[in-house]
């Protein structure tokens, strides 16, 4: 049986991937060289379908990483000279605080318990802080931090740098890229391809501040993939070291899919399938919402509270051939949570809420 995964990443593919895979291997981009013209065409593809769904400016470049993890340290290594502050209120955006202490950064952070989240009025970060590190959605709980006080806390510290981890919901949040000075996401969650490539958005303003701390005896802004090193790659579309050109090739692909249906109608569709399944849980007997402030609700992670043994549940939906997520850390047997990406449709939905209804 064809299982429809509702997991959080690894999640559904997107449909058309498909294709978009035979054509590759029909074109043999396995074996292209990526100093020749025929990849160059495909990062300048891609990024100007990325630019288009994400509304990225000219002032920002995309690069390509192994991971978002990867992302984590190198922002760090390339923007923090000595200081930086996290908003942590789940396991991801912990690890990006953990990784700033891994790398000596003296790390500020402003925590609140898991499934709670953030509003603007009551950040306040450090005079020193270089960097604000926020995570749009938290993948373990289930809660996001509105794009709108995102963009307030950055007028409010206009002259810090503000990242946003947006992993497990780009190409849903609307972030303005004329205050956010950078952000990553991973291919294995909402643009719906396998894992194996990460891609970082960061605007010239990182740039400055990368090329100054490596001007710096007593500094290093790392030894792989820096950001003036990927920055000057990119300038004729290329890499430093040999990409995973096939995924770049399936990402440019899949972006260009989704910008035929149209980045407001994903965002619609997306709320809108949210809707159903939050208005199932309210309703529900058998299960309950995990974050209760609405506001703070994810609109693609959702996460739900199970009476019965969150397994029991988990099977049961297997064996009618849809796969959803476990809960995370010491919530796996008590939660289940359901991925909301452009990859699932409505009668998908539908049917998993019958399923879990039964």
């Amino acid at each position: 049986m064809k299982q429809t995964y509702f997991t959080p990443g690894p999640a559904e593919l997107y449909p058309t991937i498909y294709q978009h895979l035979q054509t590759a291997m029909d074109e043999q981009l396995g074996s292209i060289s990526h100093r020749s013209q025929k990849f160059r065409d495909i990062y300048k593809f891609t990024d100007e379908q990325l630019r288009t769904l994400l509304n990225v400016p000219e002032t920002h470049g995309i690069f390509f990483t192994g991971s978002a993890s990867e992302v984590w340290e190198r922002i760090l290594f390339n923007c923090v000279e000595h200081e930086s502050f996290h908003l942590v209120n789940g396991s991801f955006s912990k690890k990006f605080y953990d990784y700033a202490n891994a790398l000596h950064k003296y790390a500020h952070v402003f925590e609140k318990p898991f499934g709670e989240g953030f509003d603007a009025n009551e950040i306040e970060v450090p005079e020193y802080a270089e960097l604000i590190c926020l995570t749009h959605n938290e993948t373990s709980s289930g809660v996001q931090t509105r794009t709108q006080d995102i963009h307030k806390i950055k007028r409010k510290y206009a002259k810090k740098l503000v990242v946003v981890d947006m992993v497990s919901s780009a190409p849903y949040p609307d972030l303005d890229y004329g205050l956010v000075d950078s952000a990553f996401f991973s291919v294995q969650k909402a643009f719906g391809m396998p894992a194996g490539l990460g891609v970082w958005i960061a605007s010239q303003t990182c740039l400055e501040k990368a090329e100054r701390l490596q001007k710096y005896d007593s500094m290093t802004v790392g030894a792989h993939h820096t950001l003036p090193t990927l920055w000057s790659h990119y300038k004729t579309f290329e890499t430093p070291a040999t990409p995973n050109v096939l995924f770049i090739y399936l990402l440019g692909k899949i972006a260009e899919d989704l910008n035929k249906i149209g980045i407001d109608t994903i965002r619609k569709q997306t709320e809108e399938k949210a809707r159903m399944l939050y208005k199932f849980l309210d309703d529900s007997a058998d299960y309950t919402p995990f974050v209760q402030q609405e506001r703070h609700r994810s609109q693609t992670v959702i996460v739900a509270n199970t009476q019965k043994p969150s397994a029991d549940v988990i099977s049961n939906a297997k064996q009618a051939g849809m796969v959803v997520g476990t809960g995370y850390g010491k919530f796996k047997d008590s939660q289940i949570r359901i991925a909301n990406f452009p990859a699932t449709s409505f009668d998908q939905v539908e049917a998993l809420i019958k399923q879990l209804s039964k």
